[in-house]
């Protein structure tokens, strides 16, 4: 570890970094520099350690997978503020030979994933135990920072017992000590920082105190030498039940030495709610209920912020345009229309939904800050084990609701790989947020009030199709996967807090819009460019009807397939080809293909209009199974070429294909079912 010379107190003799793929260089992630000290965060999940990391490091995050795996790493930037020199009191310390580590010092700070113990059962497990133990001294992290969760203490602390006997600097930081308040428990830091012979630090992530204090003894940890192993009194390593007997001594003696108070006997209030959440009748309907609240939450509230976006897109955003092309020359041509009726009217499709999109997040990040999402796999646990999966599965396939690309990169922390390629499969039939925005707007031109209703109910029958799907791979291709027990660390409930809740709605949308931005001006170019190439009629680049373009050719195609599903138009094909590209362009190619603006909230709009128009002729007068037919393929087809990608690297080719063909025959034969179903009764 060396600190550069314009950080002010660096230490001397320091050693230099790793050039190798480890801690100390993490390919094109986000690094505070080479010679910079590399901080590492570990502990058990529910600890605070990802919330700690977005308090230290803000906006300079990157997320990639680790060099040789496939395991996603968060890394970024911690601009340290120290204390002023106690030699001359002055922030930028100039005493000649002080260590002080007054000023500010940039630390990589990387967030390894959440372990109960070095004893791995998951790649992510693997990863944190490899980077801390198993590598070269010199690659290892400068500093551990273990987060430990004060109100159990006991439990937390065997993670540190195992760190403890390996060459490593460690900070303990405990976290939760408002909720061992509560309980009445009373730590005394300095005692167990005697027995442990680390320093603690006492601080809230989510409220961001105890910061100074904990860059503090990081700095501290980093003057001083590395301490010297904690030896057990089994020695033999291959007794691995005499070992952790030692560990848990170790812990016992470490718990009883901090702690002041033990607390009050009985349930906590956690406790006491939990015997309604987690109940096997009532916690299903109460999740039901609450995720009903939501989506009717968001179909509503959002109404007013969709209309003045789309007011001001269609009106003085295009309006403008068209007069600022018209002032250098560039008006009334194709230039024109692939901006005005192509980049702003595809692009301002998209944004209208943000306001929508933004307030599931607050919702969701509300829910998980609570506590109340770990409750929600407990509930699950049960329809998990019946299609073969462990409880912590319920983990990705909610993520996938928000985003099917995290969703299967996050299958990795189930420890068998039959697990891990099942849940891959059943994520695309999550109904990603991206889906939401088409959810609403075909909810709102069929059903107008009852939109929020429909939208519900799209999200309930996502979930039946996962169980449906999982039940009939249990029961063929995986008819030997062994089902585990759900074992899970409940996080107390907590009041969430308004910067957390912030942040965390803040770095998905942000994410989504990166992501989704670029890919919908990318199709939007393309789409425009299909439909100015003609292909049978008399018609010129950019001046063809869009039926005799290269793109409504092509959807004509292919648009006999879906007859029997009620919705055989092209122009309701192509939008859905192009949704394989990315969602949330299903509106773009719509609006592009009618050349008509997006509904506003709560009313048809002519783009609503035309499309009830279509579906009316498509489904010989039964527009509303039609509709619904199409909101299911919607649901459950192919998920999109991010999600197809991130599966090719996580589950490999094979299944990946296989995947791609299993979501395209259950969509088609569930929206063909729906349809000729409904047809009977609308």
């Amino acid at each position: 570890m060396k600190l550069s010379t314009s950080q002010a107190g660096a230490p001397a003799g320091a050693r230099p970094p790793s050039v190798k793929a480890t801690c100390h260089s993490g390919g094109s992630m986000v690094s505070a520099g080479p010679d910079a000290a590399v901080v590492a965060l570990v502990g058990a999940p529910n600890t605070g350690k990802s919330t700690l990391f977005n308090a230290l490091t803000g906006s300079r995050v990157t997320m990639g997978n680790w060099p040789g795996t496939t395991v996603e790493v968060s890394r970024g930037v911690w601009h340290s503020d120290g204390a002023p020199c106690s030699c001359c009191g002055e922030a930028e310390c100039s005493c000649e030979g002080c260590s002080c580590y007054a000023g500010r010092i940039d630390f990589t700070l990387v967030d390894l994933p959440g372990a109960y113990s070095l004893d791995p059962e998951s790649p992510d497990e693997a990863l944190t135990r490899e980077l801390l133990l198993e590598g070269p001294s010199q690659e290892r992290p400068d500093v551990c920072v273990l987060l430990t969760d004060a109100s159990r203490l006991s439990q937390s602390l065997f993670l540190a017992a195992q760190v403890r006997e390996h060459p490593t600097r460690l900070v303990i930081a405990l976290t939760m000590l408002d909720i061992a308040g509560k309980q009445g428990i009373d730590l005394d830091l300095a005692a167990l920082a005697t027995l442990t012979g680390v320093p603690v630090v006492a601080l809230d992530p989510r409220r961001r105190t105890g910061l100074p204090e904990l860059s503090e003894a990081v700095r501290e940890a980093l003057r001083l030498p590395v301490p010297t192993p904690r030896e057990p009194l089994y020695l033999d390593e291959n007794d691995e039940w005499a070992l952790d007997n030692d560990r848990f001594n170790w812990v016992a003696a470490a718990v009883e030495a901090a702690t002041v108070t033990p607390g009050r006997d009985g349930g906590t209030r956690s406790d006491r709610i939990d015997r309604w959440v987690t109940a096997p009748v009532i916690g299903p309907l109460i999740f039901l209920a609450v995720m009903w609240v939501v989506f009717q939450i968001t179909t509503t509230v959002a109404a007013p912020m969709q209309d003045g976006l789309d007011a001001l897109i269609s009106g003085p955003v295009s309006d403008g345009t068209k007069a600022l092309l018209a002032a250098v020359g560039w008006g009334g041509g194709w230039f024109e229309a692939l901006i005005v009726d192509g980049l702003i009217a595809g692009v301002g499709a998209l944004l209208t939904f943000v306001p929508l999109m933004a307030l599931m997040f607050v919702l969701l990040a509300l829910l998980e800050d609570s506590g109340y999402m770990a409750r929600a796999a407990v509930v699950t646990d049960r329809v998990m084990r019946a299609i073969g999966l462990p409880g912590r599965a319920f983990i990705p396939l909610i993520v996938g609701y928000g985003c099917n690309v995290p969703a299967v990169s996050a299958t990795r922390v189930l420890p068998v790989a039959g697990q891990r390629i099942l849940t891959a499969l059943l994520v695309p039939f999550t109904a990603c947020t991206a889906r939401l925005a088409v959810f609403v707007m075909v909810g709102v031109a069929f059903f107008g009030s009852g939109a929020g209703t429909v939208v519900f109910a799209m999200y309930v029958a996502s979930v039946l199709v996962v169980i449906g799907v999982g039940l009939i791979l249990r029961h063929t291709l995986w008819r030997g996967q062994k089902v585990e027990p759900l074992v899970i660390d409940l996080p107390p409930y907590q009041v969430p807090t308004l910067r957390l809740t912030a942040s965390v709605t803040w770095v998905r949308l942000k994410g989504f819009l990166q992501t989704a931005t670029g890919i919908i001006v990318v199709t939007v170019a393309a789409v425009w460019l299909l439909q100015s190439v003609p292909v049978r009629g008399d018609g010129g680049f950019a001046d063809t009807p869009v039926e005799d373009s290269a793109y409504g050719v092509a959807a004509q195609a292919i648009t006999p397939v879906f007859a029997p599903a009620g919705f055989a138009k092209w122009q309701t094909t192509s939008a859905l080809v192009v949704g394989f590209v990315a969602k949330e362009a299903v509106i773009s190619s719509w609006a592009q293909t009618y050349a008509l603006d997006e509904p506003e909230e709560g009313e048809a709009g002519p783009l609503g209009d035309r499309i009830v128009a279509d579906f009316t002729e498509s489904s010989g007068g039964h527009p509303v199974p039609a509709a619904l037919a199409f909101l299911v393929f919607m649901m459950s087809y192919t998920a999109c070429m991010a999600t197809v990608a991130t599966q090719w690297r996580e589950i490999g080719p094979k299944w990946t294909l296989f995947g791609v063909a299993m979501q395209l025959v259950v969509a088609w034969s569930l929206a063909v079912l729906v349809f000729q179903i409904g047809r009977l009764f609308w």
